[in-house]
């Protein structure tokens, strides 16, 4: 056979993972913008000795490795999108980043937890005015990356292989979910950091300020677990929900002597889904005639189909 007709029936793995996306451009302001801000409200806590406004300010340094971890995964997608040794391609480095920020947003929350209890404890002293007004301006910094963000998130990660039915469907950009509750997060922080700090100085209740850093780490540590968990089902190749694999059934067993005998459907990347699937026919078709059914109506972008004939023509499967 000639070399010509083996690579009319072979294809890449790449699935448009080489094209820059979107969230990249928007994700490389928001890290100008979170480290500008980030050095300003550290040195504010410090002066000013607000540990609400302290936590803030760590959160985002936080945000900002993060990010990092985020733009960086963008440019490797695209730079290996065509070595032949990521077998998928590259798209689960999106959920690789995705899951190593959640983990790094879980250990600051953790460390600003434990300072924050310590100051409850050990209370001081807090110069409210300046502090209050470097908050507001972290939060404000904080709804300019939001918005930067927004427009290219779409799903949520936790809801994704939840509710979706088909797989056309956009799934979430692990990647970007990441970056985006980061920014998220840290906004959280700042309201708690204003509240914290208006209600110390008009009520005198010191305490408040450390107990909102408490609070905000709990809201933090809930937020990042929803993005663990669905970034580890695309890292362990965890199958999608029945209503997906019913639909592939469905489309498939419509002749009534055919039958799905084994079918496998998981991610591979950020609305890249794979499916490798086993049917029993007393009427075989090509292979190419089932990858084109369900890869036309369930938007799958790597099919992989097995065709056996029942063992007598005549019976029904």
């Amino acid at each position: 056979m000639h070399t010509e007709t083996i690579e009319h029936w072979a294809h890449d793995h790449v699935f448009g993972q080489d094209i820059p996306k979107p969230g990249e451009r928007r994700t490389l302001i928001v890290i100008v913008i979170t480290c500008v801000m980030m050095a300003a409200e550290v040195a504010a806590g410090l002066v000013f000795r607000s540990m609400a406004l302290l936590a803030d300010g760590l959160h985002m340094a936080s945000h900002a490795s993060a990010l990092a971890i985020s733009a960086f995964a963008y440019y490797y997608t695209r730079r290996h999108a065509r070595d032949t040794r990521f077998i998928f391609g590259t798209g689960k480095v999106n959920s690789l980043a995705g899951f190593t920020s959640a983990v790094i947003l879980v250990g600051f929350a953790l460390v600003m937890a434990w300072n924050s209890c310590g100051r409850i404890l050990s209370p001081v002293k807090i110069e409210f005015n300046p502090a209050i007004l470097v908050a507001i301006l972290g939060l404000a910094v904080n709804g300019i990356c939001l918005f930067v963000l927004r427009g290219h998130v779409r799903d949520h990660p936790d809801e994704e292989h939840d509710n979706h039915a088909s797989c056309g469907h956009a799934h979430a950009d692990h990647n970007l979910w990441s970056a985006y509750m980061h920014v998220l997060a840290d906004a959280a922080t700042s309201v708690l950091a204003i509240f914290a700090l208006l209600t110390g100085k008009r009520l005198g209740l010191v305490w408040l300020d450390p107990l909102m850093g408490v609070a905000g780490a709990g809201l933090v540590i809930r937020w990042s677990w929803g993005l663990i968990r669905s970034s580890s089902r695309v890292l362990l190749d965890m199958r999608l929900p029945e209503p997906i694999m019913h639909g592939i059934r469905e489309i498939i067993e419509k002749d009534s002597d055919t039958r799905v005998a084994d079918l496998h459907v998981w991610a591979v990347g950020p609305g890249i889904l794979a499916a490798e699937i086993a049917v029993v026919t007393s009427t075989p078709k090509e292979p190419g005639h089932y990858c084109d059914l369900v890869g036309r109506s369930m938007g799958l972008a790597h099919v992989t189909v097995e065709v056996h004939r029942c063992p007598t023509a005549t019976e029904k499967c």
